[in-house]
């Protein structure tokens, strides 16, 4: 007795998608600091917003906290995540004689340049973001309390009132979408002429390039998967760019096992892509569980390419500084 057939799916794979240069860097600064000094490896928060990262690192010896108060006094390496933190934070690491290591990702240490920059030039600042995200909670904490207004909405933007318009600027989370913060830009330039922005936008070049993949994508496809964590600010904005440009189904999941399988009920065409976060193993296992069910043809649309973006680790774990 033959096996009934499967049905055909056609598979688009989005690229560039997955892990973008930021991402290894700031997990490379954890596993190389576990082979270098051994475990344990002090994280302060997710060192990347992805359970299976988190949870990987966790089994080769990182232990995660939220605070530096839930660390012990000790000479083991403590990490602060690639979405950057307040300078409270490496103060008060100094203070406690930590050995510090500091995996934000450079494009948002960037925008804390940029936002401490416009502060010595006497500028009222504004930032773009999402109130609560680690990202936000880092670039606030550059300055002193109030010198940086959030934004969040066009509405918000259209209600903010600065001290003086003539000095003004505005800095953006790099996670944003690119639609929406172009938005609320937009709104800002027409009220106030005068604002300052970033001589190169702050929205990172992995979180455009991503989304512009999904843009080409979506319209084409009958359903749209991005594999991500919930609390993945770039994985979020990939889930809603694929909504806006009309596919009628996208779903945000941690990998295979929360596939929803009813939601793939007569899909003939199946868009895949993955937050900046999400390794490419996930997405691996996820086309292994469609694989299982019906016949695939799988086919890819890139946007960019990233062949050659590279951080370096911090200084401290780079190979002539650690044979040292």
């Amino acid at each position: 007795m033959t096996a009934p057939r499967k049905p055909e799916l056609h598979i688009v794979l989005c690229s560039p998608r997955g892990f973008c240069a930021g991402v290894v860097r700031a997990i490379d600064t954890v596993e190389r600091a576990l082979k270098l000094y051994g475990p344990p490896v002090y994280v302060r928060h997710e060192i990347v917003h992805n359970r299976h990262v988190v949870e990987s690192l966790r089994t080769k010896g990182a232990i995660f906290v939220e605070e530096l108060d839930e660390i012990p006094d000790t000479d083991a390496p403590v990490v602060f995540s690639a979405h950057g933190v307040p300078k409270s934070i490496p103060a008060e690491a100094e203070r406690r004689n930590f050995f510090a290591l500091d995996a934000t990702c450079p494009l948002v240490t960037k925008v804390h340049r940029e936002a401490e920059i416009h502060f010595k030039r006497g500028r009222e600042i504004a930032m773009i973001g999402h109130a609560g995200h680690p990202e936000v909670v880092g670039t606030l904490g550059q300055l002193p309390p109030g010198a940086v207004i959030l934004i969040e909405t066009v509405e918000q933007a259209k209600k903010f009132q600065p001290n003086d318009a003539s000095k003004l600027a505005f800095v953006t989370q790099t996670t944003l979408s690119i639609d929406d913060t172009a938005a609320i830009v937009a709104t800002l330039k027409a009220r106030f002429p005068d604002i300052i922005g970033p001589h190169k936008e702050d929205i990172c070049y992995a979180t455009t390039n991503r989304q512009l993949a999904v843009k080409k994508v979506a319209p084409v496809v009958d359903a749209m998967i991005v594999v991500g964590s919930p609390n993945s600010s770039n994985s979020q904005r990939l889930r809603e760019v694929a909504e806006h440009e009309g596919c009628p189904r996208a779903v945000l999941v941690n990998g295979a096992a929360d596939l929803d399988w009813s939601m793939f009920e007569g899909v003939s065409r199946l868009g895949i892509t993955a937050g900046a976060s999400a390794p490419e193993v996930l997405v691996e296992e996820i086309l292994d569980a469609f694989a299982e069910k019906y016949t695939l043809r799988v086919d890819s649309v890139s946007a960019a390419s990233e062949d050659g973006i590279f951080f370096p680790l911090p200084r401290p774990l780079r190979p002539a500084t650690a044979a040292e």
